[in-house]
């Protein structure tokens, strides 16, 4: 992407290095993280000290507010804690493979990753709240006429990994449209009917998107606000308006690190908690303070950053119709840290429906039950929301405020 001052969004000499890209995604899928880093690497993932630096890899997307509005406000050192300055990542394969090295102690993944992880490469990775909810939606060029998903057949579409809630979201709109989700070379002969998948970095999308390289994607902002400013994109549909309040991005750790320094861990979780109800009531603030005007988390001018943070007018999203649920109150972008159960299951299950590369036979055994107990640990985040109640999930019964129902609107 160009780096021009103004956030223009370069399109020369642009290319999709989807060989590569490829080869690293199956060498992780087919011989485990074991295989691809080595098991010293597995066995330092959780670090030496008692009490820990706080080591945070992150995307340079919204998803990460919370670990970012920690850091910014010295929350982590309010609670006594050591902290370098976050790591940026380009992509999601590096982030997990530094994560799994024991390069950061503390990360946010997209939702599916900690279970593919765990259950596909025996890694000891914990969700140990919701880093966000909603915060994504489906982007087409400026050229598409598509209003609809069934218009999307024969397109090329990027997704930022194959297991992400973008694509299983994606891939569910698509068949209740009439479509088939296929994973082909870019360039192959497809059916009107199929629709194919590619991954992409988010930062990698817009340029695409603006070169006609895609037809459209899928992603977390900025980069949804970035096709729409400067790649002459427009949102075909938010996916929070798809499903309300679905968690994208989770805060994860090493379970080897959690059960070694439970104190250590309570801290980093009250940080989290108190990051995410200030994101939460100071949007505008903290989209300036994440850009590139600000304190330059995020690559991204303050005004992209402030569109992805805050601008959710159902009129101005009326053609294509991307908001079709306003009355569930949604944000384009909100923080809420619990990490329901119903929302893990529900995910599980979707997951044997959703079209990945390599080999997802280890999802067919999978208890959805099973893994929104073991997966997910909630006993931190739960004693870390008793200090701040407001940081809850909007909408939740207060008698019952642990557990919600799973709501989508294809």
């Amino acid at each position: 992407m160009c780096n021009c001052k103004d956030g223009h969004v370069g399109t020369t000499e642009y290319t999709i290095d989807t060989g590569r890209r490829r080869f690293v995604l199956d060498s992780l899928a087919a011989g485990g993280l074991a295989a691809t880093l080595g098991l010293p690497g597995l066995l330092n993932a959780a670090g030496d000290e008692e009490n820990p630096v706080v080591k945070i890899g992150y995307l340079p997307i919204t998803d990460a507010t919370a670990l970012l509005v920690a850091h910014a406000n010295g929350y982590f050192e309010e609670e006594g804690l050591r902290v370098e300055q976050p790591t940026l990542m380009r992509g999601w394969s590096p982030l997990v493979e530094g994560f799994a090295a024991g390069r950061f102690n503390l990360v946010h993944l997209l939702k599916p990753i900690p279970l593919w992880m765990r259950y596909n490469n025996g890694f000891p990775v914990k969700i140990m709240a919701w880093a966000h909810i909603n915060g994504s939606a489906v982007v087409v060029g400026r050229n598409s006429e598509a209003t609809e998903f069934s218009h999307l057949g024969g397109t090329q579409i990027a997704v930022p990994y194959w297991y992400s809630v973008h694509n299983v979201l994606l891939q569910m709109a698509l068949r209740d449209a009439g479509l088939k989700p296929v994973i082909r070379d870019q360039g192959a002969r497809l059916a009107d009917d199929e629709v194919n998948l590619l991954i992409l970095p988010p930062p990698e999308m817009p340029p695409a998107l603006a070169a006609g390289q895609i037809d459209a994607f899928t992603v977390a902002e900025p980069f949804n606000a970035a096709g729409e400013l400067l790649a002459g994109g427009r949102m075909l549909r938010f996916t929070g308006d798809i499903w309300k309040n679905h968690p994208c991005c989770v805060i994860c750790m090493n379970e080897r690190l959690v059960s070694r320094n439970p104190e250590w861990t309570q801290k980093a979780l009250n940080a989290l908690v108190k990051a995410e109800l200030y994101a939460q009531e100071n949007k505008q603030e903290v989209a300036e303070m994440l850009s590139r005007d600000g304190k330059g988390y995020l690559p991204m001018p303050a005004n992209v950053v402030t569109r992805a943070m805050t601008h959710y007018a159902d009129g101005d999203y009326a053609e294509p119709h991307a908001i079709r649920n306003s009355a569930w109150g949604n944000g384009r972008i909100d923080f809420a840290p619990f990490p329901y159960a119903s929302a893990t299951r529900q995910l599980v299950r979707a997951m044997n429906d959703t079209l990945v590369g390599g080999d997802n036979t280890f999802l067919k055994d999978l208890d959805a039950d099973f893994v929104a107990s073991d997966l997910v640990d909630d006993r931190f985040v739960r004693r870390a929301l008793e200090q701040h109640p407001d940081a809850r999930l909007p909408g939740v019964d207060p008698e019952n405020p642990w557990s919600r129902e799973e709501v989508l609107a294809l």
